[in-house]
């Protein structure tokens, strides 16, 4: 079984479908959040999401961004992400933003060997909001785990690709689709390869171009257009 592992799209619909022509193929795919915020195509992304999940197999949990756009809670986000809030709630149509509302902050997926795992979009711990970056010593992820009873832990929210290894465990972060903050502007996520346990982390090339042009034409900070081209 092929699972594709994604997070974070961001409303940047061009990187998404740039994404999806390369993990099509997969059985299932977890999404572990966030998406919308930042980019100008909201409806675009939530409508892609609906349609594939009628289809197929398709988890994803709400993300931060999610859910203060669904429930106006963005009190805690910086004036660029809290005018693109502002912004999505104005342009999304009701029938998606009630599919925001709907999303689980939790999701469980076994897979066809029996491996568990736990999709979440920050932590076990807070699980809209904390950060977990792979440079946190070994110790702060074992305390993580112990908050799951599942084989693996799946999670988004840094927008760094991650992979870490504790006794036969892993937490799994695919890095963002719509806005990665690694250095490399290119789109991330990760195949997982459950017969053979390998992971795989994947970057590709997307319309950067258009993704920045559709958020300036929409009136929203112009640096969240300009942060697309840098991968920050």
């Amino acid at each position: 079984m092929l699972l594709a592992l994604i997070s974070d799209i961001h409303s940047n619909l061009e990187a998404l479908e740039a994404v999806w022509d390369e993990i099509k193929d997969a059985d299932a795919f977890l999404c572990m959040g966030d998406l919308v915020g930042y980019g100008a195509s909201p409806n675009e992304v939530v409508d892609f999401v609906r349609k594939v999940m009628k289809k197929r197999i398709f988890l994803c949990v709400r993300g931060n961004h999610d859910n203060a756009i669904a429930f106006g809670a963005d009190w805690s986000f910086n004036p660029y992400a809290r005018q693109a809030v502002r912004w999505h709630q104005r342009v999304m149509t009701s029938e998606n933003l009630e599919f925001l509302r709907r999303l689980p902050v939790r999701q469980l997926f076994t897979d066809d060997t029996g491996r568990s795992y736990l999709l979440i979009h920050g932590s076990p711990r807070a699980p809209l909001d904390e950060y977990l970056f792979p440079w946190l010593p070994e110790s702060e992820f074992r305390v993580v785990l112990s908050y799951v009873r599942q084989d693996d832990l799946l999670l988004g929210h840094t927008h760094v690709p991650m992979l870490k290894e504790i006794d036969g465990r892993r937490i799994i972060n695919p890095g963002s689709i719509g806005q990665p903050r690694d250095g490399d502007w290119r789109a991330s996520y990760a195949l997982l390869d459950t017969e053979t346990k390998e992971l795989t982390f994947h970057r590709v090339e997307y319309d950067v171009e258009e993704s920045a042009r559709k958020i300036i034409e929409a009136g929203l900070p112009r640096f969240l257009a300009e942060r697309l081209f840098q991968g920050l």
